[in-house]
């Protein structure tokens, strides 16, 4: 019953604003917000959106748009479309079909999956949802053996890239998540039992389905049946002592396309390709780390003009419509990566969700393409966008 219902509900939705509500809708607030929600103030989260409304397109007419190219070349992977799915979190907090039905809607969209290194299905499982390319997300442990593990792993399970993320020498404080006494697993209170039990769709999935757990690191700590302890052997295990020098030997023992997350600065863009990254990511961490910190697509600009074509540029962050994606493209960027906007699609519908959200991604940049006078991505450029100025 829960499956048509939540068909019905996906037909209605016509962007990715409508999948979030779709998504407030069937999650409890806690987990609703936990995916929603930001650092301190959320100022970030804001700018990230708010700031692609600095530019404009400029459209280009008697162009032949009668076949549009969104194809791209990412991390050593060919990909249908110019944006990629970025590392999210314990996903089946939000469907109990978390990152395999992710990695499934991937390659059905014809784009690369990346797998957050605390995820809920393991590195192997997710490489056999499909043929479409993966990059396994890592943080810097404090024993390095983990890492070494991990990367291991993802050869033997034939990823195509790794990518390390470095804005978390500790977590955020997100306010939402102390205000609703999140915790993960989500634990059902006298305070919030009315809230979760409006949500029968998503409460007889968490009641039915085997219990979360971090299982890429399970291997590493004897807490490994406790959800709880996990999470807290993990949080103790980021390194706020993370180098240049770490990241040098990563790239070295991976041997493969490598990207660096979280770089927000021309100077770190500049260091990051000297150590000998294939790829920059643009990322506050979708706000959820440094609040006040500079959205990607306002530094975007610059960081294209001081690297060139020496590497590949990927923006993250407040990516919700196929505009956005093509004002970034304009500006420098090889592609996108999207997060939210496919957490979502997730936590709407599960597969199907995700499914719809990139659905209406492509759908949008195609349309916006054609609408623009551009037939291809890579053709895209600073003739058709412009700051607008105050």
């Amino acid at each position: 019953m829960f499956d048509y219902i939540n068909s019905k509900i996906l037909s209605r939705c016509h962007s990715i604003a409508d999948l979030r509500r779709a998504a407030k809708r069937r999650l409890p607030r806690a987990v609703f917000d936990y995916m929603d929600g930001a650092a301190e103030d959320e100022v970030t989260l804001y700018r990230n959106q708010a700031d692609f409304g600095r530019y404009e397109l400029l459209p280009h007419f008697l162009v032949d748009v009668g076949n549009i190219d969104l194809s791209v070349k990412v991390l050593g992977a060919d990909l249908g479309v110019p944006f990629i799915l970025a590392p999210t979190g314990m996903s089946r907090l939000f469907h109990h079909t978390g990152e395999k039905s992710v990695a499934r809607a991937a390659h059905k969209a014809g784009t690369l999956y990346s797998l957050s290194s605390v995820a809920t299905t393991s590195i192997e499982d997710t490489a056999r949802t499909g043929a479409a390319p993966k990059m396994l997300q890592l943080y810097v442990w404090r024993d390095r053996s983990i890492l070494k593990d991990f990367i291991q792993r993802a050869k033997a399970s034939g990823y195509t890239a790794l990518c390390l993320t470095v804005d978390l020498p500790q977590a955020g404080q997100r306010e939402r998540d102390l205000k609703n006494g999140f915790t993960v697993p989500p634990q059902i209170r006298l305070s919030n039992i009315l809230d979760t039990m409006m949500r029968p769709d998503w409460l007889l999935d968490f009641l039915t389905s085997p219990r979360m757990k971090l299982e890429n690191v399970l291997t590493h700590t004897d807490a490994a049946q406790n959800l709880f302890s996990v999470i807290d052997y993990t949080t103790r295990q980021f390194d706020p002592t993370l180098t240049w020098d770490d990241m040098a030997w990563m790239i070295d023992e991976w041997g493969g396309p490598f990207a660096i997350k979280g770089i927000l600065t021309v100077d770190d863009a500049r260091r990051a390709v000297e150590t000998g990254v294939s790829a920059v990511i643009l990322s506050n961490h979708g706000g959820r780390q440094l609040d006040h910190a500079p959205s990607p697509i306002s530094v975007l600009p610059e960081v294209a003009d001081a690297l060139g074509d020496r590497v590949e540029i990927i923006l993250d962050g407040g990516v919700r419509r196929g505009t956005d994606v093509i004002k970034a493209l304009c500006l420098g960027a090889t592609a996108v990566m999207v997060g939210r906007a496919y957490l979502f699609g997730l936590g709407a519908g599960g597969e199907a969700g995700v499914d719809r959200a990139l659905e209406l991604l492509s759908a949008e940049i195609r349309r916006n393409m054609a609408l623009l006078g551009c037939p291809s991505v890579q053709q895209l450029g600073s003739k058709y966008v412009r700051e607008i100025k105050s």
